[in-house]
């Protein structure tokens, strides 16, 4: 079930304090361990909006969002966790099986409404989401853009 050699991809946290966005990266390891993940986020104080973002190796996204009641997480493709220790245990989190082996279908998993209070409302997230067409990082800039914050996102994924 677990990807053995490093995994490609990046994680970028994001943040809106003061009617601004800033965007910095996480950890690599945040792209292999979810509590990781969330560990950074939580330490990353903000009045405002806080989130991670995780593209991983090409194949899925994460959106990670810290609360006091446990993390909201959205998984771009649920069968993923087939390959991915971080897909899996976003699924554990949820209490969410795994898909079968056999099923070659792709769905989100999770809270669409993620990240409705910045922006971007559950049902354009659902289209996002399902533009299989487009690598995790395309769509991750589509996020980024609908969201106001694409500028301050596209000059950190030029710097990492």
């Amino acid at each position: 079930m677990s990807v053995k050699e490093p995994v490609a991809g990046f994680a970028v946290a994001v943040v809106r304090e003061d009617g601004k966005w800033r965007c910095s990266a996480l950890d690599s390891e945040a792209l292999t361990n979810l509590d990781a993940a969330i560990t950074a986020l939580g330490k990353l104080r903000s009045t405002g909006a806080v989130f991670g973002l995780l593209a991983v190796d090409d194949e899925f996204f994460v959106i990670v969002r810290p609360s006091p009641r446990g993390p909201s997480l959205l998984l771009s493709d649920a069968a993923a966790a087939l390959d991915y220790d971080i897909a899996a245990d976003v699924l554990d989190v949820l209490r969410v099986d795994p898909p079968d082996e056999d099923d070659d279908s792709i769905w989100p998993e999770g809270d669409l409404e993620i990240l409705a209070d910045v922006g971007l409302p559950g049902p354009e997230l659902e289209v996002i989401t399902g533009e299989v067409d487009l690598y995790p990082d395309e769509q991750l800039q589509m996020i980024a853009q609908r969201c106001g914050f694409a500028d301050e996102f596209a000059q950190l994924l030029d710097e990492i």
